[in-house]
């Protein structure tokens, strides 16, 4: 069998042969070949700009709700300046990596207690410059990781420790700019590592509901905004600093009762209320008794009611002793 020689071949074909074997690397892919993503690459959701850092940017879009197709590898997702009104339920489903999520300004008017399931990883959360009155309770509770929290420039009145939950690791909590006049017993039981709040832009009334807020502030003299929150009402208190309450300013407050007072008011309660009321039905029989006896001793004897009259009168009473006899015959 013949070996291959080229030394036969035309001097085209050898000048081919060479070009062909000098094909760059960066040739283009032949069209209708797709290039492959390698696995978990980022799936940027329609209308967002997305980059390979994990970040989702959805500013200002005009969005009406939270846009589909949010995957795992999204770790920030920037959706303020939008049109946001409501958060339903398991609004970011997918995104379970997510780490950071801006929902400024969006005029966000409800949030479903729901709608945060399934962010355990997230820990930077800003819901500022919204129109929120309320927060139902367990809104915050999924958030195990979150380390700081915005709810500054809403419409808050009221803030119930039930609506943040226990979240061991929040370290910024921002309720400046709201309606609150006071904060709720028990809001910072469940908060350990808190050390930065913001409480300014608020009608703080300083009275026995401010108590646990007073306290948090002595407790924490280097709270940036300590020294700069002031009483708006009641009168002869307005623009006195909290700090200047010690807790001696507060012994006429009533306490508040331990749970086990609670558990034994709850038991008795019901027993006392079947108490009173037999105790009520025992003096009334007891008294409508004696009332009778009285009447039956200021009228021993019932008198009876006049004999009706004899319809033959008085001559059907007694026969006459004697008859007159009948004339004799003759």
């Amino acid at each position: 069998m013949r070996g291959l020689s080229f030394s036969s071949w035309p001097p085209t074909k050898l000048l081919l042969l060479l070009l062909l074997s000098l094909r760059p690397a960066w040739a283009p892919v032949p069209t209708g070949i797709a290039p492959s993503k390698p696995p978990g690459a980022l799936k940027c959701p329609e209308a967002c700009t997305c980059s390979v850092g994990g970040q989702a940017n959805c500013s200002a879009l005009g969005l009406l709700s939270v846009p589909a197709g949010l995957s795992r590898p999204v770790h920030t997702l920037l959706l303020d300046h939008n049109r946001l009104y409501t958060l339903p339920p398991v609004a970011f489903e997918g995104a379970s990596a997510l780490y950071l999520l801006d929902l400024r300004k969006n005029g966000l008017r409800s949030v479903d207690a729901r709608a945060f399931w399934g962010l355990g990883a997230l820990q930077l959360l800003d819901l500022s410059a919204n129109q929120l009155e309320t927060l139902a309770p367990g809104t915050f509770a999924p958030l195990r990781a979150l380390r700081s929290l915005s709810l500054a420039g809403n419409r808050l009145a009221l803030l119930e420790p039930a609506a943040l939950g226990a979240l061991p690791g929040l370290r910024a909590l921002s309720l400046q700019d709201n309606a609150l006049s006071a904060l709720e017993p028990g809001l910072f039981a469940h908060l350990p590592a808190l050390d930065a709040l913001g409480l300014r832009g608020n009608p703080w009334v300083c009275g026995c509901a401010l108590r646990p807020l007073c306290v948090w502030l002595r407790l924490h003299p280097r709270a940036p905004e300590a020294e700069t929150l002031l009483c708006m009402s009641p009168g002869r208190l307005t623009l006195t600093p909290l700090t200047a309450f010690p807790d001696d300013a507060f012994r006429h407050c009533a306490k508040h009762l331990a749970a086990r007072d609670l558990a034994v008011i709850y038991a008795l309660g019901p027993l006392s209320f079947l108490a009173s009321l037999a105790t009520c039905l025992a003096l009334g029989s007891a008294i409508t008794a004696c009332r009778a006896r009285r009447r039956r001793r200021h009228h021993p004897a019932a008198r009876r009611p006049p004999r009706p009259p004899d319809l033959a009168g008085p001559a059907a009473v007694s026969e006459p002793e004697s008859e007159a006899a009948p004339p004799a015959q003759a």
